[in-house]
């Protein structure tokens, strides 16, 4: 679990998992490029970390065409981009029955096809001599069926089949693709899931978590695992960090 002498670029790090991801990647070593939209978070993010010379590069993932040049010019002026990792996203609790092309495209874009835009520009002018490895952070909403969670789902479940078509795609560039999908984890977009509900139907999530709610740290423990050298010959692997969910 050694990152000395390596660069992992971080989306969605201005909080919860991403924030997590960087401040323990950063304690093992690695350079850290801190991506996210809102520049005073990411400097927070940036402040609680160990070492220096961590990277804030804001890009907003709703720029899929210019995604890909972005990292090209993140990997010119700081040198090869050894890891990736997307916890960029966005969810709201909406029934089908106010479903629009609006939210679905938004949805779409932040959480699936920004990852695969970043891949591209991951993949292009890297040194192939050296691993790289990518971890996208999916969700067990993309393995289980969620009333008023569907395009959410969707877009996490696009995430995984991304993953495994990736990790066969990429081999040739010596990259490794894996996900995680976390079940409910304390960070500022659980809570606004609380918010949206009543006390009985957030009860209802917490009963179906038989370990209770995860901490932004134990979705990093299993990101930085998979991230890592240590991991070499782990591909295509959807890991679930649900605290027993799924087994309930």
């Amino acid at each position: 679990m050694d990152f000395k002498q390596k660069t992992v670029l971080i989306t969605g790090a201005s909080a919860g998992i991403g924030r997590a991801t960087a401040i323990l990647l950063a304690e093992l070593g690695a350079k850290v490029i801190l991506n996210g939209r809102n520049q005073a978070a990411l400097d927070e993010t940036k402040a609680l970390m160990a070492q220096h010379g961590h990277i804030v590069s804001p890009f907003d993932m709703e720029n899929i065409d210019g995604l890909p040049k972005w990292v090209l010019d993140l990997r010119k002026q700081h040198g090869n981009i050894d890891g990736f990792v997307h916890c960029a996203g966005i969810q709201t609790t909406k029934s089908i029955r106010i479903f629009d092309q609006a939210f679905f495209d938004q949805t779409m874009h932040t959480n699936l096809a920004s990852a695969l835009a970043i891949a591209r520009g991951f993949r292009q002018k890297r040194d192939k001599t050296k691993q790289g490895a990518i971890v996208l952070v999916a969700s067990i909403a993309g393995l289980i069926g969620q009333t008023g969670n569907i395009v959410y789902g969707a877009s996490k479940a696009g995430l995984m089949s991304a993953a495994r078509g990736l990790s066969m795609e990429l081999l040739r560039d010596n990259i490794r693709v894996n996900c995680v999908a976390p079940a409910l984890v304390e960070t500022d977009m659980a809570q606004k899931t609380r918010d949206s509900m009543n006390d009985a139907q957030f009860q209802h999530i917490l009963d179906q978590h038989p370990m209770g709610i995860g901490q932004p740290e134990d979705v990093a423990n299993a990101i930085a695992f998979l991230l890592s050298d240590r991991a070499r010959w782990i591909n295509a692997v959807c890991l679930p960090v649900e605290g027993g969910y799924l087994a309930n």
